[in-house]
């Protein structure tokens, strides 16, 4: 059995965000570059995603919001980029086919760990998800690729109590709203604050926020020792989910945490040892923001191998 599936899809290069911008098609392909020069993609370990059906979006998503996604992609003209209306996202003619892909495609690895064809996955899929709220895009997200694959575990598995720890540098908003005051979903978010969206400074119930000041990086490992650790001795997760953004690493231009390649080794062993304990080892990790194709092409495949280790 091929330890660590990796979903991964060259369509996922067609959401399209206009020059400059930060969450651009190269950041795909940097990483699917890198993961296959690493032999870490291979045709053994790829997972082949599948678009998320409008019935799965409603796990996580109001009606309203679907709509509008779908009908302002639709209305574009070819070649062309413009900020969806409610929220600050970019969308371009095949963001709707790609952001399914990007749902459909974790949907496919909670598949492929649940019937125990892999221990654990990393989606390379974009656009990332964590503050898509229930009824609306923003912040680079259309829609919650982690929320919906939470859900759909729960609903299709049974899985009673999931995991999302989310060491992006942005607090993910919409992970937090879609899941506030659900004990079957414990949500940890170690993040720069203040910084956009300039939440997640509250803990309680089922949320656990660790804003970390601007280059205090340290910290973030600190907050898993001394918070996550010792907070799932009481909650005992049976699946885990990382919304794993890059964007905290000491090259990205959009946060100032500055952790090294190392500090992702070391947190994605932490979260390893935890789904040991307490998942049957069950991790299956999401690409969220990152934003230095040098970066990304050095700490994702250090993290995927790392999502191998233990």
């Amino acid at each position: 059995m091929v330890y660590t599936g990796i979903v991964a899809d060259p369509t996922y290069f067609l959401h399209q965000t206009g020059l400059g911008h930060p969450e651009c098609p190269a950041r795909y392909r940097v990483i699917e570059k890198a993961l296959g020069q690493s032999e870490l993609l291979t045709d053994e370990s790829l997972l082949t995603p599948r678009s998320a059906t409008r019935e799965e979006l409603l796990l996580c998503h109001t009606a309203s919001h679907i709509d509008l996604v779908e009908q302002e992609v639709a209305a574009l003209a070819p070649n062309t980029t413009r900020l969806l209306s409610s929220g600050d996202v970019v969308i371009s003619p095949d963001s709707w086919q790609v952001a399914l892909l990007a749902a459909g495609g974790v949907l496919v690895a909670v598949d492929a760990v649940m019937e125990e064809q892999v221990k654990t996955a990393f989606c390379a899929v974009r656009p990332p998800g964590h503050h898509a709220t229930r009824s609306k895009g923003m912040g680079f997200c259309l829609f919650n690729n982690v929320a919906i694959g939470a859900r759909y575990a729960q609903q299709q598995y049974g899985i009673e109590r999931v995991l999302i720890v989310d060491w992006d540098v942005h607090h993910g908003n919409g992970t937090e709203e879609i899941f506030t005051g659900d004990p079957s979903v414990f949500y940890f978010s170690t993040h720069q604050h203040p910084l956009y969206p300039f939440t997640g400074t509250a803990s309680g119930g089922n949320i656990l926020n660790c804003p970390i000041p601007q280059g205090e990086g340290w910290r973030v490992l600190e907050a898993f020792k001394q918070q996550l650790i010792p907070a799932m001795k009481a909650f005992r997760p049976e699946l885990i989910f990382i919304s794993a953004g890059f964007d905290a690493h000491q090259l990205d231009p959009l946060g100032d945490l500055g952790l090294s390649d190392n500090d992702y080794a070391t947190l994605t062993t932490l979260v390893m040892r935890l789904a040991k304990t307490y998942a049957k080892e069950r991790v299956i990790s999401v690409l969220e923001g990152g934003y230095s194709l040098e970066a990304l092409t050095r700490v994702v495949p250090i993290h995927v191998e790392h999502l191998m280790a233990e």
